[in-house]
């Protein structure tokens, strides 16, 4: 199998304006493709600076993207995908969380803009790739289809996201960070070798479309604001009162502001979330477990597999591997864990792996807990 071109491409290099993305665009460059940089313009107020923003959408990230691609010396444009962001991305987010799922915004701009509006647009104007810094490898094998693989360094890797590409997006991306054993300080290295400004520039984290990191203000301010509502024991005991159902994800254990201990003094943990009475409920950290789950939704990374398989699967972005049996059954994936984890939460996405091989991903619509009822 091999991971190189036969032949140099036409690449649109998806430039957030930090130093994978850059680095990426670059060495797709310096590999002898025809690249042109394009930085997504996806927040509707741009206008805003870092300035205590964690996003990947200010002005100045445009700016530090522009530099990157004078200095690698390839074409630069920015593309207004604004609109398409919020109505996929901010307004998906927003009604999961009034549901009382988790959901993963990242996963969603993978699928929706960088694998789907970005792509089509580059398609249409001949690019035959799109290029991103995400730390994950495309494979070709000897049939020509191509396979996504975790990146060679699992300390970086970024696979769980782009779970959810299918087999005609990954046909054109390109993940040049993918097969490199190197240490993040490295490829700052590598960008200042490279004279690129943006090698000492900070990591974005968190949701980029909320600078200031406070998720529940954002909702409350989209989703009507305080909404009191019960904290409940497992046995509907009222133990205290919260200001919005939305605000809470299943295995949290901070700010529950519960006035009443645990008999056993032991802390307790969200297990479920009703946003039809505006409760959630929490008990010890035992009743997390979850035995099996259903996952709605499928994406494939290449051929749907047939019949029950063996797997591991990742049910966070930073999360390990759990071995799984799972089955495709009238399109719904049932997932059943060897050993019970906990803190899965509807909403999150499973994503499966045959090795470093990614078979596909799915979004979680129930789990089923040890000894419990079904919940979610």
């Amino acid at each position: 199998m091999t991971e190189t071109s036969p032949r140099p491409l036409r690449v649109l290099a998806a430039m957030s304006g930090g130093v994978d993305s850059a680095v990426a665009a670059a060495r797709a460059a310096e590999a002898g493709h025809d690249v042109t940089g394009v930085h997504l313009a996806l927040s509707a107020n741009p206008q805003s600076f870092r300035t205590g923003a964690r996003g990947c959408c200010t002005i100045e990230d445009s700016r530090d993207a522009r530099r990157a691609a004078d200095v690698i010396g390839i074409p630069f444009y920015v593309w207004d995908l604004a609109e398409r962001f919020r109505e996929d991305v901010v307004e998906d987010f927003v009604a999961e969380y009034e549901a009382g799922r988790t959901p993963n915004p990242c996963l969603r701009c993978n699928e929706k803009i960088k694998f789907a509006a970005l792509l089509d647009k580059a398609l249409a104007l001949g690019f035959d790739a799109v290029c991103t810094g995400h730390y994950a490898t495309v494979v070709t094998g000897d049939d020509g289809n191509r396979e996504l693989h975790r990146a060679s360094d699992m300390a970086k890797d970024q696979s769980y996201v782009l779970g959810v590409l299918d087999e005609r997006q990954l046909a054109h991306a390109m993940f040049p960070l993918g097969d490199t054993l190197t240490t993040k300080d490295e490829i700052r290295a590598e960008a200042e070798r490279r004279g690129l400004a943006v090698a000492k520039k900070p990591d974005s984290h968190d949701i980029c479309f909320i600078a200031d990191g406070d998720t529940q203000g954002f909702l409350a301010d989209r989703l009507g604001g305080p909404a009191e509502g019960d904290i409940l024991d497992e046995s509907g005991t009222k133990l205290g009162t919260h200001d919005g159902a939305f605000g809470f994800t299943i295995g949290q254990r901070k700010g529950l502001r519960i006035g009443h201990p645990a008999p056993d003094g032991k802390p307790r943990y969200v297990l479920d979330i009703s946003p039809v009475n505006n409760t959630v409920t929490v008990g010890p950290a035992e009743a997390l477990d979850v035995t099996s789950l259903t996952a709605i939704k499928p994406r494939w990374c290449g051929t749907p597999p047939s019949g029950p398989g063996t797997y591991t699967a990742q049910l966070r972005a930073h999360g390990g591997e759990t071995e799984v049996t799972a089955e495709l059954v009238d399109g719904t994936l049932r997932v059943a864990f060897t050993e019970p984890v906990r803190g899965v939460a509807p909403g999150q996405a499973v994503v499966l792996y045959d090795g470093t091989r990614v078979v596909g991903s799915a979004t979680i619509a129930s789990t089923v807990r040890r000894e419990t009822a079904p919940a979610g």
